[in-house]
């Protein structure tokens, strides 16, 4: 399954600057999605992280490793924010960083299904470069109820 950036807005109520995922290349319900983020010189992150040598924040490779996780969550439990439902993040496990993540860099972010249980999913996944491992995590994010007037 391959879902473009219109098709990530159904999904995630992230907006720029906040939506940290650019296209899903590969989605298998309840086991594993992959996808990635353009990594770009004009976003807000690089005014001030770090000027004169951008890096992008490890906590933001986390958030996307956890909005892709997102993804993949709605899809195997069929539903949507439209439906009332969000993912929040609820742990991190095991974070490990193996380079910076630049402008310019492609971050593909590949996330595995590892435990479905009532509130929450846990997911392993891994965000690399041209083929190198930049991040790894064991990511929780937990089912909350919306309110649908709040889902544009």
């Amino acid at each position: 399954m391959y879902i473009d950036i219109d098709g990530i807005f159904d999904y995630l109520p992230h907006r720029y600057p906040f939506l940290l995922v650019d296209r899903v290349t590969n989605l298998v319900v309840g086991e594993r999605i992959h996808g990635y983020k353009n990594v770009t010189f004009n976003e807000e992150m690089f005014n001030g992280h770090f000027p004169g040598k951008p890096i992008m924040p490890g906590v933001l490779i986390l958030e996307a490793m956890a909005q892709i996780s997102g993804i993949l969550a709605f899809e195997t439990r069929g539903s949507r924010p439209s439906d009332g439902k969000n993912y929040l993040f609820g742990g991190v496990e095991k974070a490990r960083f193996r380079r910076p993540v630049i402008p310019g860099d492609r971050l593909d972010i590949v996330s595995s299904l590892a435990a479905d249980r009532s509130m929450m999913v846990k997911f392993d996944c891994e965000a690399s470069v041209d083929g190198e491992l930049a991040c790894s995590a064991s990511l929780t994010i937990v089912e909350q109820e919306i309110s649908l007037e709040n889902v544009s």
